[in-house]
């Protein structure tokens, strides 16, 4: 498993000391200048981000989720994780443990069981719909057998106990549902005050 890149070292020791708006403008400039490689054969990683935040913002969503739709892959920003990578999907990197683990200090805990299950939230989906695979991506489907393909009965009724699974699930599709090239959305600092909202400490 990788490690976190020198630039989200970086971005760690600054949110430490960090204050509510200043939280929000970090974040923002880390997913800004580091999200501009491709997330998959349609968009980059941070237009990924916008475009799942949008999807979010238009269901009438709370803050919460937003949020966690705009950070649901953060991981990948923290580990360096992309498609142009050559061993892109060659391992499960487990970006969303890096990206919650990140986060936990910050961040609610919806916002957090949010980013952690989405993955599994993926293979759950495939699971119980059996039509769901069939209007996944690509690179998705490449990384949903990465990731360990259909769930278990025993899986899927572990994941079931999990209290925030249908807020996992709500970011889930609108992950899948994020990959439009060229389509026109909010930018980054659209959502300053979001993640100002649900910042934590004090």
């Amino acid at each position: 498993m990788k490690g976190l890149t020198q630039r989200a070292q970086l971005l760690k020791k600054q949110l430490v000391s960090s204050k509510r708006g200043q939280f929000s403008s970090l974040l923002i400039n880390f997913i800004q200048e580091n999200g501009q490689s491709r997330y998959d054969e349609s968009v980059t990683q941070t237009e990924h981000a916008l475009q799942a935040a949008d999807l979010a913002s238009q269901s009438g969503a709370e803050p919460t989720l937003i949020a966690a739709a705009l950070l649901h892959d953060i991981g990948h920003l923290l580990i360096d994780e992309f498609s142009e990578r050559d061993n892109f999907l060659a391992v499960d990197q487990c970006h969303e443990i890096f990206g919650a683990r990140f986060l936990e200090p910050y961040m609610p805990a919806e916002l957090l069981a949010t980013i952690r299950l989405h993955v599994l939230a993926k293979r759950y989906l495939c699971s119980t719909q059996e039509a769901y695979i069939d209007q996944l991506s690509k690179s998705s489907k490449r990384s949903f057998e990465l990731q360990g393909g259909l769930l278990s009965s025993e899986e899927l009724k572990t994941l079931e106990s999990e209290p925030y699974l249908a807020s996992a699930l709500k970011i889930r599709v609108w992950d899948d549902q994020a990959k439009v090239a060229g389509k026109e959305v909010p930018p980054l600092n659209a959502y300053a005050t979001t993640l100002a909202e649900v910042y934590l400490p004090s």
